[in-house]
């Protein structure tokens, strides 16, 4: 029985997944080396070997979410006691956090650094899928099966914009849409939803206007980040000075690069060169073909997580499917669009190669149910094969 679950795993999606992680790794050494002596007064391996001990925790928990059989997830007591978990460190991080970046995100136990909001998102992944996934019977009923479950991502959210985290709330209403609407749901219940969502949004910017708050959301420095992408050599000493270093460096690759750890950007022009932008630095240093590769492995990545989610014919497997392969693709577009100026710089790193423990190990360990799934599919087909063979 093991040797026919071992052969049912996806293997070329499992060497995708390390093949990154150890791009990112080899990449956040380079990146970072000069940041971290003249920046920080720190040995120039000093993110690297962060970045390495996250990764060897991150690949052992890939490697116990790729055996356990997914379905566990769903228990009832499981998700109740997540959920809990989830909210009081979100409370926590408001009282006993680490500000960084304008954010208090961050539990700072010593040199560890963790961040409640990677956690949250997978939890949130599941909850849902599982909700949903027990709906299906009156999935259009809004309000028996969409508004509870509502509440609680509105809960965390409100929570996460309490930090303040826009970059997170983004990510995780993105997310949870999408399993909304894979969810089986009809186009009209999800248009009513919609117009539900745009008139509580419409409702808190009231309130905030009202009561003089609305800095809160718009305050100078969020709404320098969005009109500096518009024209950033207007602003090149100021809220432009990031995206104007990204274009640098991505025009100084070319075609091969300027050869590995050649980058000049990184040597104090290009700011978080090895978290936010790091892809700006693989493109000055790998060239094109360095970013091509690196795009090919994510949007594969992405791409097989969909796959699988439309080949699973358990609704909960597939919904997770959904969700995980969602927030990766949704959090590289982001990352991406914030280095080529597509998109407002949000702060939000590029999955399995930005420099970033709680985020790699998270990943790592969100990616390896999609790797469950997919093996359960794979060993379902060829025992119904067998079987049907037989008879």
């Amino acid at each position: 029985m093991f040797k026919k679950i071992l052969k049912c795993y996806d293997y070329k999606f499992i060497f995708a997944i390390v093949f990154l992680c150890l791009i990112g790794l080899l990449m956040v050494y380079s990146s970072s080396m000069i940041t971290a002596i003249t920046r920080y007064g720190v040995s120039a391996d000093y993110f690297y070997q962060k970045q390495k001990i996250a990764l060897i925790l991150g690949l052992l928990i890939f490697c116990i979410t790729s055996f356990v059989p997914y379905k566990i997830y769903s228990n009832k007591k499981l998700l109740q006691c997540s959920l809990l978990i989830v909210i009081m460190l979100l409370v926590a991080v408001l009282i006993f956090g680490h500000t960084a970046g304008n954010a208090q995100s961050w539990f700072k136990i010593g040199p560890l650094t963790i961040q409640p909001l990677e956690v949250t998102k997978l939890v949130l992944i599941i909850y849902l899928a599982a909700v949903l996934s027990k709906k299906q019977s009156y999935i259009n009923d809004l309000k028996r099966s969409i508004m509870p479950p509502a509440m609680i991502v509105c809960l965390i959210c409100f929570l996460i914009a309490l930090q303040p985290d826009y970059g997170g709330i983004l990510l995780i209403l993105i997310t949870c849409g999408s399993i909304v609407v894979c969810s089986g749901i009809e186009l009209k219940t999800i248009l009513k939803l919609v117009l539900l969502s745009i008139i509580i949004m419409f409702i808190v910017l009231l309130i905030l206007l009202i009561t003089g708050n609305l800095d809160i959301i718009f305050s100078p420095v969020r709404l320098g980040r969005f009109t500096s992408f518009m024209n950033p050599f207007e602003e090149e000493l100021g809220n432009g000075y990031q995206l104007v270093n990204s274009y640098l460096a991505i025009s100084n690759g070319g075609i091969l690069g300027s050869g590995l750890g050649q980058s000049i950007q990184k040597a104090g022009y290009l700011p978080e060169s090895h978290t936010d932008f790091i892809m700006a630095v693989i493109a000055d240093e790998l060239g094109f073909l360095g970013v091509v590769v690196v795009l090919f492995l994510l949007f594969f990545i992405v791409f097989r997580g969909l796959k699988i989610s439309i080949q699973c014919q358990d609704s909960f497997g597939a919904l997770l499917a959904v969700g995980i392969s969602v927030m990766i693709g949704i959090q590289a577009f982001v990352n991406l669009g914030a280095v080529t100026g597509i998109l407002p710089i949000t702060g939000v790193t590029l999955p399995f190669i930005s420099f970033g423990g709680s985020s790699l190990v998270l990943l790592l360990g969100s990616i390896g149910v999609v790797v469950n799934i997919s093996m359960f599919n794979r060993f379902e087909k060829k025992y119904k094969y067998k079987r049907l063979e037989v008879t």
